[in-house]
């Protein structure tokens, strides 16, 4: 499912301290919404916190509009404030616990592990322009250098 060029899927999701967050909150600006499998795993905490030490150089993109970092996963709000505080993240992480805005978005796949087959996020990233169009897609992302990637698209905006 390729979504580039087409208008990002609406949704809105609690996040980590539970309040709401819109995509629609975020009209005018570049969003970089980054889905991961599961909070507190290795690879998983480490593009967390890779995205939080680059957030001040996203916002830096475009000062009148800076670029906003999202990341979303199906854990819970609990599980994703105690992350939060674990981590020591400063990047909104959304509650996704039904799992809507993982299917809209083509996140919600099959993988297979040691030859069994499962339902799970695929770790991917989307770059949603100021227009509310997906700019850049990445997916079946590798963690090391992924962010800094990210960071040279939005840069290109």
């Amino acid at each position: 499912m390729d979504l580039t060029n087409h208008p990002a899927p609406a949704f809105t999701l609690p996040r980590e301290d539970g309040s709401l967050v819109s995509l629609s909150d975020f009209a005018g600006q570049p969003v970089v919404l980054f889905f991961y499998p599961k909070d507190s795993t290795p690879a998983c905490t480490t593009e967390a916190q890779d995205f939080t030490a680059a957030l001040p150089e996203f916002a830096a993109t475009n000062p009148a509009a800076p670029c906003i970092v999202l990341g979303i996963s199906k854990d819970s709000v609990k599980k994703h404030a105690n992350f939060t505080k674990k981590s020591a993240l400063a990047v909104p992480l959304l509650s996704d616990e039904h799992g809507q805005t993982c299917e809209a978005f083509g996140t919600w796949v099959e993988k297979s592990m040691y030859g069994k087959t499962y339902m799970g996020i695929e770790r991917s990233t989307f770059l949603i322009g100021p227009d509310g169009q997906i700019k850049r897609e990445w997916r079946k992302v590798k963690v090391e250098g992924h962010v800094a990637e990210v960071l040279e698209a939005v840069r290109t905006l």
